[in-house]
C-alpha cells in the first residue's frame, strides 16, 4: 500500500465505490490510509454504506453520498456532502464507469451507446461541472478514468472506447478552461486491473495493470507532487507497450 503520500486536511470525492475489490473502492481506501477525509459516491446506496461503515472501522472520516450520478442533482448533492461535512474539496476522482456494452458495431444498438455514454462520460462531466467552485477554492485537481482503449482501440469494442475517448477529450479540455482557476484535470488510461471480477473473466494468465500501481497514479495526479502537470492522458500498462 502507498506510504509516501499525505493528504492529511484534504477532502477527496470519490465515484464508483460500492463494490467491494474493485477499483474505486481500493482507491478510495488507499486516499483514507493517506489521510484524506472521504466523500463516497455511488449510485449502490447499500454498498456505499458498506464501504463507509467499512473505512469508518479503520479510523478513516468517510461520508456517503449515494445516486444516479448520470442525474445532475446527484453530483450537486456529492459536492453539498464535502462542503458540509468537511468544509473544503480538494479532489474529485471520476472512476464511476466500466464496459458494458461489447460486440460487433453492426449489432449495437442505441440503448447500450446510450448507457456506456452516460456511466462513463456524462458521469464526468456531471461530478466535474459540479465540483468546480469548490475546487476552485482549494487549488484542487480532478483525476478521471479513460481507458488504455483510448489508445489502442480494439475491434467490438467501438462504443466503450467512443466514451472512454470522450473522457480523454473532456479532460484536457477542461483543463485548458480551468487552468486560470487553478484546478488541474488529468486522467488516466489504466489497461486491465486485476480485480475478482476481471480474474473470474479472463483467467489469471491475462496482463493486469496491478491495483497498487494504479492506486501510486492516482495518488500521484491528485497531490501536489503533479502541482504543474494538467491535461495528460497517462496511460497505466504495466509493461504492456
Amino acid at each position: 500500500m502507498p506510504t509516501q503520500w499525505d493528504f492529511s486536511g484534504k477532502t477527496v470525492l470519490i465515484t464508483g465505490v460500492a463494490r467491494p475489490g474493485q477499483i474505486g473502492h481500493a482507491v478510495a481506501l488507499a486516499f483514507g490510509k493517506a489521510g484524506a477525509r472521504l466523500v463516497a459516491v455511488d449510485r449502490n446506496a447499500v454498498g456505499v454504506a458498506e464501504r463507509v461503515r467499512e473505512f469508518a472501522a479503520q479510523g478513516i472520516d468517510a461520508r456517503p453520498a449515494a445516486g444516479d450520478l448520470t442525474e445532475p442533482d446527484v453530483a450537486a448533492l456529492a459536492v453539498e456532502t464535502a462542503l458540509k461535512h468537511h468544509g473544503r474539496l480538494d479532489a474529485v476522482i471520476n472512476v464511476a464507469g466500466g464496459l458494458t456494452t461489447f460486440g460487433p458495431v453492426g449489432k449495437s444498438d442505441t440503448t447500450g451507446f446510450d448507457r456506456e455514454i452516460a456511466i462513463n462520460l456524462k458521469t464526468a462531466f456531471l461530478m466535474s461541472q459540479a465540483a468546480v467552485r469548490a475546487l476552485a477554492a482549494t487549488r484542487g485537481a480532478v483525476v478521471n478514468f479513460a481507458s488504455v482503449a483510448y489508445y489502442r482501440p480494439s475491434a467490438q469494442m467501438a462504443v466503450y472506447t467512443a466514451a472512454k475517448a470522450g473522457v480523454a477529450g473532456l479532460t484536457q479540455s477542461l483543463a485548458a478552461e480551468l487552468w486560470p482557476e487553478g484546478i488541474r484535470v488529468n486522467a488516466i488510461a489504466p489497461g486491465m486491473v486485476r480485480t475478482p471480477e476481471n480474474v473470474a473473466a479472463a483467467g489469471e494468465g491475462a496482463h493486469y495493470v496491478e491495483m497498487e500501481q494504479l492506486i501510486e497514479t492516482v495518488l500521484f495526479l491528485a497531490s501536489e507532487s503533479a502541482s504543474g502537470i494538467t491535461g495528460q492522458i497517462l496511460a497505466v500498462t504495466n509493461g504492456a507497450i
